[in-house]
């Protein structure tokens, strides 16, 4: 068998070079090995490439301003430079920056002529690659090197490529659970193989030399400035210690100046890469390692074949996978740099203690073996060649990469859900043997990213943060457990606890949750996340015996396992202390009232929150200078323009304008009604229940699917809000923004959303106002051209220039910028002074039935700069999304909207200069909304939230 392994570098100095490379080393000793390095970066390789194994290099790139290919080839440097400058055509920059055209070229030549029999990959770039390039015959596999659910972008090859896989590897069994989440039955065969710990020789380490060793890329994951903050904790009580850092990066200027800031050089020693890094193992007493993630950590393994303890970061995910704590080394809290240095001070300062731990750690390195490991992978590889010899089994890998491509809208759409913290192994405990016991006992439950949640298509964000405030005081009043709930200004509810009934409190969470998909976390005094456990395994935790407060919460998904709400939307008890002169309660969190509260201030009070009275102190109840307390709607313009009679009337206006109904001024992409008005009002439901009324302003149009005597839903014709009727019909947006301040009951304080615009994560009224009536604004990069306007001109544009000659002229002021594609905060007032203010031009465009480029753009525009301008608004942050569906390129980042939710709002827009179909770009829309929001609103009718809203009303 050829076994064909590919890297980006084969030269540098890296864990995953390193273990592709020991990897090879075990098959060659069975079957034909290449490694084939994309990119040569150095004269010299780091690792020696081991005996049997064949090396070839596609590009040099030693000389970075003129890569050329190794091979001899009849293209010109200028050539070269030219399709270096290039971006790939199969991986995307994102992914992996260094990738080209000319890189793709070789690739292309290697790979579609490939001889090898298996093709295996180390990194989601070169997956795709792979994927995409090799001919059927071939076999691919990919060993996943990272924690693939949580490496953000990097990662989206994965999701988008990984079902046309033969097969997908994992170091870890916590990924490859992942993956058969995310994947379900499109899932390739998935296996889990740790690395080799390389075989021969290896010194081993007396543990009696005063040196703390740590290996790795100086880059931030790697948190090495944790290391030397620790460390310096220790020098006046060990000044006969050092720390011997080796490795080189984009953060050694940094560090080195850490070290000197700290006056630590003669403790702490950054020391660049190390040839033989098992002979400066054998050098060290203790390994330290502080990443902020790792898969399965290959420093670890050699420390721990050189026989020394190790003290690492309890991240995800290989940490935990490679240290007995408290048996070879102790795991600490993630970020928590105090308990570094604690655990670190143990060994340090205990000899016996290091030889116990040293010789615990050579015990677990069978496991690790070559023979081992090797086996592993033949048995693999062997596995995979047996599947592809049946018959079909071809067909069967291109369906299942075409019902996922099918699933996804092309690919475009990925069905996967947002990791969250899982949970860690539990010594002497069978956690997984209570997951399977509670899902046994409940039929509403599903296994997913890690955790057991309850099955619920029916609960919004604020009903799972709700819902887990019940779960706290169901436990606290039933077991007597004084508590004040303290507000805290965040989404999720806090109550605290006196830490004398710390213990108590955990027994009683355990108790009355040991049945239940409850999950508890530790919180460490900074108010991260220590570990997470369900609720009936406390008992069996040793770390849980003194946090500074817990998160309780059930896991909630929906159906379809694109919506999960974990440990962030739980409620946290904080466990406070009285101050020494026991006048005050100390909190470890923060409240709206601080940290510090004074006793004789805490009268107690109830307030009611989350539909019941809840025990709190008086000043939790009081308005504060911050609060926002007045109401604020939500104003919506929509069109149906699949509707007949909608259309039967703009084309008379058409005609009558001397326009055909397909003139490009006045296309279709702005009419076109493919139901994103009803996954807004999702969101808004989901997102920001604090919405009083929606208004929805049409032109005698009701969506067949809402709720129209929704208390909370008002329909508003044209004819309503517009104060001279001959101005209708008009089938200009901006004519009827102009006139939305007419809405009769409106608030002073309203947000206006375009129906493609979305909420995508939990909001809160301050993300659009402040407290005392401000409204905030949103500036976009995207500046106004400083010409005249002109008949080419887009008319939003134009708008904006009209908008620029009424501010220039009233304030002596030149806007410059445009705001970005949000909902809009807006003042009833300044809309009304508005009017006022500029008669003419708000009267000319509430009289322009169709767009012109005379208009003024008032609710997304001038609103703004005039209530700038006038003291009424003022600029303000938020994190806004943008996808032109009409243009194919853009549709991947529908992959990242749904994938990692990172944005509050985010707008789902077309062009009419698109190249995706219309119908192509209804179908991807409708595919991404559906799993994005698959909670169907209260504002729909029928729905089961709408019947719950309903029965509520009529029990009021």
């Amino acid at each position: 068998m050829k076994i064909q392994y590919l890297l980006t570098s084969a030269d540098t100095m890296g864990g995953t070079e390193r273990a592709v490379l020991t990897q090879a080393a075990l098959m060659a000793a069975r079957h034909e090995v290449e490694v084939v390095s994309v990119f040569r970066t150095r004269a010299r390789q780091f690792f020696a490439i081991p005996d049997g194994v064949r090396l070839r290099h596609l590009i040099d790139a030693t000389n970075a301003a003129a890569p050329r290919p190794v091979a001899a080839r009849s293209l010109g440097a200028d050539d070269c430079v030219s399709l270096a400058a290039l971006p790939s055509r199969y991986v995307e920059p994102a992914w992996e920056a260094v990738f080209n055209r000319l890189s793709d070229l070789e690739l292309e030549r290697l790979l579609r002529e490939t001889d090898a029999d298996i093709v295996v990959t180390p990194t989601p770039a070169l997956m795709a690659l792979a994927v995409q390039l090799v001919p059927s015959r071939v076999k691919t596999v990919h060993q996943e090197h990272r924690v693939s659910e949580l490496r953000g972008i990097s990662g989206e090859p994965l999701l988008r490529y990984a079902p046309a896989l033969d097969a997908l590897v994992a170091l870890t069994e916590p990924t490859r659970t992942w993956f058969a989440e995310t994947f379900g039955e499109l899932a390739p065969h998935l296996a889990t193989i740790p690395n080799a710990v390389p075989g021969g020789f290896r010194p081993g380490s007396t543990r009696v030399n005063p040196v703390v060793a740590m290996a790795g890329r100086m880059v931030p994951e790697k948190q090495i400035h944790h290391a030397i903050r620790a460390f310096g904790q220790l020098t006046d009580t060990f000044p006969e210690w050092t720390l011997r850092v080796y490795g080189e990066g984009p953060k050694l200027s940094e560090l080195r100046n850490l070290v000197d800031e700290l006056e630590l050089n003669d403790n702490v020693h950054l020391l660049g890469n190390a040839p033989r890094m098992d002979e400066e193992w054998a050098r060290a007493s203790i390994c330290l390692l502080t990443s902020r993630v790792e898969a399965f950590p290959l420093v670890l393994t050699e420390a721990k074949a050189a026989g020394l303890p190790c003290v690492a970061y309890d991240c995800p995910n290989g940490p935990a996978e490679l240290i007995r704590d408290g048996v070879d080394g102790f795991l600490v809290a993630l970020d928590d740099v105090d308990g570094l240095a604690a655990a670190l001070a143990r060994l340090m300062g205990d000899e016996e203690l290091r030889n116990q731990f040293g010789t615990a750690a050579l015990e677990t390195l069978d496991e690790l073996s070559p023979d081992r490991v090797g086996a592993a992978w033949e048995s693999l590889f062997g596995e995979v060649a047996a599947q592809a010899a049946l018959p079909g089994s071809a067909d069967a890998k291109a369906d299942r990469f075409a019902r996922h491509l099918a699933g996804t809208s092309g690919g475009n759409v990925v069905l996967a859900a947002v990791p969250s913290h899982g949970t860690r192994r539990i010594a002497s405990f069978s956690y997984k043997a209570h997951q399977v016991r509670i899902e046994a006992l409940h039929p509403n439950l599903r296994r997913h990213g890690g955790q057991v949640c309850l099955v619920a298509d029916h609960l919004s964000a604020a009903d799972v943060i709700d819902r887990n405030l019940h779960l706290v005081l169901d436990v606290l009043e039933k077991s007597g457990i004084p508590y004040i709930y303290f507000n805290d200004g965040n989404l999720r509810h806090q109550v605290g606890v006196a830490e004398e009934y710390r213990q108590q409190v955990l027994d009683a969470v355990a108790e009355r949750y040991a049945d239940e998909a409850v999950y508890v976390a530790a919180l460490n005094a900074g108010g991260g996340v220590m570990k997470t456990a369900m609720a009936g395994t406390l008992g069996a935790w040793n770390l849980l015996k003194a946090p500074s407060g817990i998160r309780v919460f059930q896991p909630v998904m929906t159906d379809n396992g694109t919506v999960r709400f974990a440990g962030v939307y739980g409620t946290t008890v904080s466990f406070w202390s009285d101050s020494e002169d026991g006048r005050d309660l100390e909190n470890p969190a923060a409240t709206t009232l601080g940290r510090i509260l004074p006793k004789e201030s805490l009268t107690p009070a109830l307030l009611e929150v989350a539909g019941r009275d809840v025990s709190t102190a008086e000043p939790f109840t009081r308005t504060l200078v911050s609060s926002i307390d007045f109401p604020i709607d939500a104003v919506y313009t929509w069109v149906d323009g699949n509707d007949p009679a909608w259309n039967e009337r703009r084309n008379k206006m058409f005609v009558a304008n001397g326009l055909t109904p397909a003139a490009e001024a006045n296309g279709s992409a702005r009419y076109r009604d493919r139901d994103e008005l009803r996954y807004s009002l999702r969101s808004i439901d989901m997102y920001a229940p604090w919405i009083r009324t929606v208004y929805l302003v049409t032109d005698r149009q009701t969506p067949a699917w809402l709720d129209t005597d929704h208390p909370r839903v008002k329909i508003v014709d044209h004819r309503d809000i517009f104060t001279d009727p001959d101005a209708l019909p008009t089938f200009n947006s901006h004519a009827i923004e102009s006139q939305l301040h007419h809405i009769d009951g409106l608030a002073e304080h309203f947000l206006y959303f375009n129906d493609d615009v979305f909420l995508g994560r939990p909001v809160t009224p301050a993300t659009f106002f402040h407290a005392n009536g401000l409204a905030k604004h949103f500036t976009s990069p995207t500046t106004v051209p400083m010409t005249p306007v002109a008949a080419d001109d887009e008319f939003n544009m134009s708008a904006a220039k009209n908008n620029r000659a009424l501010i220039a002229e009233r304030f002596g002021r030149t806007l410059v910028n445009a705001f970005l594609h949000t909902p809009h905060p807006l003042r009833r007032s300044v809309l009304a002074d508005l009017e006022t203010e500029f008669a003419d031009a708000a009267t000319r465009t509430a009289h322009s039935p169709l767009r012109s480029h005379g208009d003024i753009s008032i609710a997304s525009s001038l609103h703004h700069y005039y209530a700038f301008l006038t003291g009424r608004s003022v600029p303000g942050a938020i994190s806004c999304g943008f996808v032109n569906v009409g243009l194919r390129e853009q549709q991947k980042r529908l992959t990242r909207l749904l994938s990692a939710r990172p944005h509050d709002v985010f707008c789902l827009n077309d062009y009419h200069d698109g190249d995706v179909p219309a119908d192509e770009q209804a179908r991807v829309i409708h595919a991404f909304l559906t799993e994005y929001f698959p909670v169907a609103s209260q504002f729909e009718r029928g729905t089961e939230r709408n019947n719950a809203a309903r029965d509520s009303l009529r029990s009021v």
